[in-house]
């Protein structure tokens, strides 16, 4: 069995399709991969360290506002999109797959497209809410629509193609249990974990309002753990932090915080799996990937939406979760440090809400995402 998988864009869109081709492999050995993406977008590092070959397709993508040389890239990325074409049958005559999955990144739309019309099964991963361009223009000539919930199926005009599939999350989250969790990040006592992170859209504007929300917690004596992942603004954390005053209890060395009990500051955090099956509560994005991950751990979180995204796609992936129940959901605008540290330590202190917030995350998770992708895509081969 040969196969195309076709992603780009951000790590969300490759993911899923690195963990299905690697279900797929267990599967069948002797099955070939060819990925195909934008020849210097992320993907190409990702599929290169995960083993697999790689081939670019040079692609554009669309920008809303015409303004400001909007015009013209659209246009640019318009003659992009005529030229792709070729590329793309040119890959899929040599490669001559069995089967084509694209799981989002614009150029999933030239080799999807083109394998639909060569008679080439094909299949798309859309792991966000609300479908993105790319899922819209193909959702006519796919075979199948993989979605991440039952609410996505109102927003296609062809429900009857869409499988809820969910968005696979790794494996090693599932290795260890709650409580070899927090032995393994050496948490001896009973106070919670809340973790919490941003990416790196907006993650200098949230960064500053942890500040403030370390300091809260420190006044009130860290009553939980709360580790943090910083990321590029780790260092400016740290200086912003070392003018706290006496209610930090600090002193900062040059790696980080020292005897400020219960906080963990990182700059990333490496050991993702432990640390959020481990967590009581996580504050974060609600990017497409991190929705799959809480629903599929069932802990509650606090989400704030990125507003700097596409059709606003993050605030219809949290609304969904704030609907069951799982998540509270503040808007960049209203998520002040205190705002966020009041929200957590009143969820935290409210044993039989945070059960219902499970609850919530729970009803939404789907654990075997990748089997449900593998399943799906199997069905259509001819």
């Amino acid at each position: 069995m040969k196969v195309i998988f076709t992603c780009g864009g951000t790590a969300g869109h490759v993911n899923p399709a690195l963990a299905l081709a690697g279900y797929m492999r267990q599967q069948d050995p002797k099955a070939r991969f060819l990925f195909v993406g934008t020849p210097d977008g992320m993907e190409r590092d990702l599929v290169e360290k995960a083993g697999y070959p790689f081939r670019g397709i040079p692609m554009g993508g669309f920008q809303r506002s015409l303004g400001h040389g909007g015009l013209g890239h659209n246009l640019n990325s318009l003659a992009m999109l005529a030229r792709s074409r070729s590329r793309a049958r040119a890959i899929l005559r040599d490669f001559r797959p069995d089967l084509v999955v694209g799981t989002g990144g614009y150029a999933s739309y030239p080799v999807v497209k083109c394998a639909a019309g060569m008679g080439i099964p094909t299949a798309v991963h859309e792991s966000n809410m609300v479908p993105g361009l790319t899922t819209k223009m193909l959702e006519g000539s796919a075979d199948r629509i993989m979605v991440g919930f039952e609410e996505c199926r109102r927003h296609y005009r062809r429900p009857g193609k869409i499988v809820v599939t969910g968005t696979p999350v790794r494996g090693d989250f599932f290795d260890l249990t709650r409580a070899q969790a927090r032995e393994k990040l050496g948490l001896t006592d009973d106070r919670p974990l809340v973790v919490s992170f941003w990416g790196s859209l907006g993650a200098s504007h949230m960064n500053a309002h942890m500040e403030d929300f370390f300091r809260l917690e420190a006044a009130d004596g860290m009553p939980f753990h709360h580790i943090h992942g910083a990321g590029r603004d780790y260092r400016a954390v740290l200086d912003a932090l070392q003018g706290s005053g006496p209610a930090m209890t600090a002193r900062l060395r040059a790696d980080g915080l020292d005897h400020v009990p219960g906080l963990d500051v990182r700059e990333y955090i490496y050991d993702m799996a432990p640390v959020m099956r481990a967590a009581d509560l996580v504050i974060c994005r609600a990017g497409a990937s991190t929705i799959s991950e809480i629903t599929a751990l069932a802990t509650p979180a606090i989400l704030v939406p990125s507003p700097y995204v596409t059709n606003n796609h993050q605030e219809k992936n949290a609304r969904i979760l704030e609907r069951h129940g799982g998540a509270v959901v503040l808007l960049e605008s209203e998520a002040s440090g205190e705002a966020l540290y009041r929200t957590a330590r009143d969820i935290l202190r409210d044993p039989q809400r945070q059960a219902d917030m499970s609850r919530g995350m729970a009803e939404l998770g789907i654990r075997d995402a990748t089997k449900r992708l593998y399943d799906t895509v199997m069905s259509i081969r001819k």
